[in-house]
């Protein structure tokens, strides 16, 4: 990936949304913009979780405004991502075609425990460098994200589905607060908490952060209030429940230190870090500026100097389940080569994505193997779907194990699976590149050349070679059937 000076980061948010320009010097960023609008995407879900059409057109709204001050970007100098609200929500595909249309850009939802390395990655860059465990925890809208961490890489990463949207209107919905509802709410997010809890507290930490908006502006009322430092501490959260439930509903909230835009989740957001300092008994909360849109700047600067989060992981599969590394690599070799005289016209951002995807596909098609060789594509593709793999979108993990359900097998199960047709030229470089290393040997492949004129796919392979080679030109023979059953033309052509 290439590097830029100026990158910036999207962060879709389900009580707010931040566009993020930065200026990047020596591996560092120098802020140049910074935009934020309160959309509260996460109060659009309904009750069938489906996103209002109010909000969608709020949400909209905002990035088509975001799309004006990033035009003129490189697609790869900006990263967009999508968080809790985007994350359960049923209409998601349909919001997200609108969406990326008027941004300009791709976004990507990202998992909870993505979230939190992203979050972690983001605050860490903003602490003198120490070997002291750190504890970390944003309150979103609609998620909490806790993370330990020691330096610039986490250790435990936990996404609890309770945010301050969500939670004030599941406790507060006619805003008001009473002592009551407060130990109400409280109770409820320390449950949640509960499940993280033990696993905290052995790993243990020396330093709590808090990041985003409510632990900011928590922070910022208990100063102003008078009821302690510039800090979160149990003393500061005691005297602040306390003016809360005088105050008596939030609607008529007005209290030093309480932005506007943050009045109408304030309580639900208070109750969940009234919890966390509770159950996790921190005595002293920092605060941070930086949160996860900089962890996605971060993670943006890692790939383009080759630290890819991606990458790492790929390694750590590769180590966990046990790969043949020689074979992986035999068929990433041929799969590459197949794939670059298919495609020669694509895009560099396309061409460069979809190659990746090839790589990591080919590297990572054995991994099933490990539960069982019987049907071994389809754990592979189960693993890839529902395991977590920091640096990697759901999208990319769904694009990935299709490729792994798709690289043997029966091609009958993918016609309603492939949306995109460049797709099938990424299955067809990977079913050949199987097919051609099925010996397992270090011998150079045949040469071949993959091609595709009016939609229908050809293979230029040596004649005598297919003569020398009978088993493997039965399979040939057989994968032409696999693609005429679907409705695909597909043919070898011998050569020489």
């Amino acid at each position: 990936m290439q590097e830029y000076d100026t990158l910036a980061a999207v962060d879709l948010g389900s009580n707010s949304f931040h566009l993020q320009v930065v200026r990047v010097v020596d591996g560092q960023i120098y802020e140049l913009d910074s935009i934020k609008e309160t959309v509260r995407l996460g109060a659009g879900l309904e009750a069938d979780k489906r996103l209002s059409e109010a909000a969608q057109d709020t949400a909209l709204a905002c990035l088509n405004r975001f799309g004006e001050r990033l035009r003129g970007f490189a697609p790869e100098a900006v990263r967009a991502v999508g968080t809790n609200a985007l994350r359960v929500a049923r209409n998601t595909k349909s919001f997200l075609s609108r969406a990326e249309k008027v941004l300009g850009f791709p976004i990507e939802i990202i998992a909870g425990r993505e979230e939190a390395r992203l979050i972690y990655v983001g605050v860490a860059h903003s602490l003198p460098v120490s070997p002291k465990h750190r504890l970390v925890v944003d309150i979103g809208g609609g998620s909490t994200e806790c993370i330990i961490g020691s330096g610039l890489d986490p250790i435990h990463t936990e996404s609890l589905y309770m945010g301050c949207v969500s939670h004030t209107q599941r406790y507060f919905p006619d805003g008001k607060i009473s002592a009551s509802r407060m130990q109400k709410a409280e109770l409820a997010a320390r449950a949640e908490l509960q499940t993280i809890t033990s696993e905290f507290a052995e790993t243990g930490w020396q330093e709590a952060f808090g990041s985003s908006g409510t632990a900011r502006t928590v922070g910022e009322m208990i100063v102003q209030g008078g009821f302690g430092e510039r800090a979160i501490t149990p003393h500061g959260i005691a005297g602040l429940r306390a003016a809360l439930i005088d105050a008596g509903n939030w609607r008529d909230l007005s209290m030093p230190g309480l932005p506007a835009d943050r009045v109408p989740v304030i309580a639900g957001g208070f109750a969940i870090l009234a919890a966390v300092v509770e159950e996790l008994n921190i005595k002293r909360m920092s605060l941070s500026a930086y949160a996860l849109r900089h962890g996605v700047l971060f993670d943006l600067i890692g790939r383009a100097q080759h630290h890819d989060m991606r990458e790492i992981t790929v390694r750590q599969f590769l180590r966990r389940y046990q790969v043949d590394l020689a074979q992986a690599a035999r068929v990433e070799a041929v799969s590459h080569a197949l794939f670059e005289t298919l495609a020669p016209g694509l895009p560099d951002p396309r061409r460069e994505h979809a190659l990746q995807l090839l790589a990591w596909a080919a590297r990572l098609h054995e991994i099933g193997i490990s539960i069982s060789y019987s049907g071994y594509h389809k754990h592979s593709a189960y693993i890839v779907q529902n395991a977590d793999m920091p640096g990697f979108s759901r999208a990319d993990q769904a694009s990935l194990a299709l490729l792994l359900l798709a690289h043997r097998g029966s091609l009958n199960k993918l016609r309603a699976l492939v949306a995109n047709e460049d797709d099938w030229g990424l299955i067809l470089a990977l079913r050949l590149a199987v097919l051609l290393n099925r010996r397992r040997t270090n011998r150079a492949a045949p040469p071949v050349t993959l091609s595709r004129e009016d939609g229908k796919f050809r293979l230029a392979v040596d004649q005598a070679w297919l003569a020398q080679h009978p088993l493997s030109e039965a399979a040939l023979d057989n994968e032409v059937d696999q693609w005429k059953a679907i409705g695909l033309k597909f043919r070898i052509d011998p050569t020489g």
